[in-house]
């Protein structure tokens, strides 16, 4: 077991550093939308989930309602569902559930992925040390970018808080250029956030529920427009 989780800790080193640098934008746009820099650490000790945070620090800072929060969450970390299935079928029924829930709060994008090419049945020592090192880099990064945040001028705040767009971008766009359904995934989802920022009407509608209309829609579309072969699905 100690071997097990010693291979995992070394396996996220890489994740760990990457999750750094984008929580430390995490931290500073925190910082800059009013929260405590305390605030912003307990938020990415106890989430544990990019996407989310970023998307959930807009709904607080828009003062939206709860229920505004809930769905937002629930529909850009619907996919954690998805993972965790796919990741028990590789543990073996020895695997209890406090350890399949300690699991799922590691179970992010990047993780997954360490724990899905491990070849054989899954250790969740391994995928624990994985998940542990890569919590601290989120954690580490988000306190570093909020004490930061706290001293730094106003411009550089607010040019830093564009790094998890810049990591998107770079993960996003040489896929799309590859892949016609990615392409046209991107621009429904960027036409879709660009009527619910300028045209009269949707504008008026709050942040958060335009995240959770946006993601829906595009989904729903890029569903219909580009199914997946059931046989290619099921492989």
């Amino acid at each position: 077991m100690r071997k097990d989780f010693t291979a995992g800790i070394r396996a996220g080193i890489p994740v760990c550093l990457g999750y750094f640098s984008v929580s430390f934008g995490f931290g500073v746009m925190a910082v800059s939308k009013g929260l405590n820099p305390w605030d912003a650490i307990l938020i990415s000790l106890s989430n544990l989930t990019s996407a989310g945070q970023f998307a959930g620090l807009t709904v607080i800072a828009a003062g939206a309602a709860l229920i505004e929060m809930i769905l937002t969450q629930l529909v850009i970390n619907s996919r954690y569902a998805l993972m965790s299935v796919a990741l028990g079928q590789k543990l073996g029924p020895q695997v209890g559930t406090g350890q399949r829930l300690a699991m799922a709060f590691f179970n992010t994008d990047e993780v997954f992925a360490l724990g899905m090419t491990r070849l054989g049945k899954l250790s969740p020592a391994f995928f624990l040390g994985a998940g542990l090192i890569a919590a601290l880099g989120w954690t580490a990064g988000t306190a570093t970018g909020a004490a930061a945040g706290a001293v730094l001028p106003l411009s550089v705040r607010l040019a830093l808080g564009t790094m998890l767009y810049g990591m998107f971008i770079a993960i996003v766009i040489p896929q799309a250029r590859q892949e016609k359904p990615m392409l046209f995934c991107m621009g429904l989802a960027l036409v879709c956030s660009c009527l619910f920022a300028w045209m009269p009407g949707l504008r008026d509608v709050r942040d958060g529920l335009a995240i959770v209309i946006c993601t829906v829609v595009t989904a729903a579309v890029c569903a219909l427009v580009f199914p997946v072969p059931e046989q290619e699905g099921a492989q």
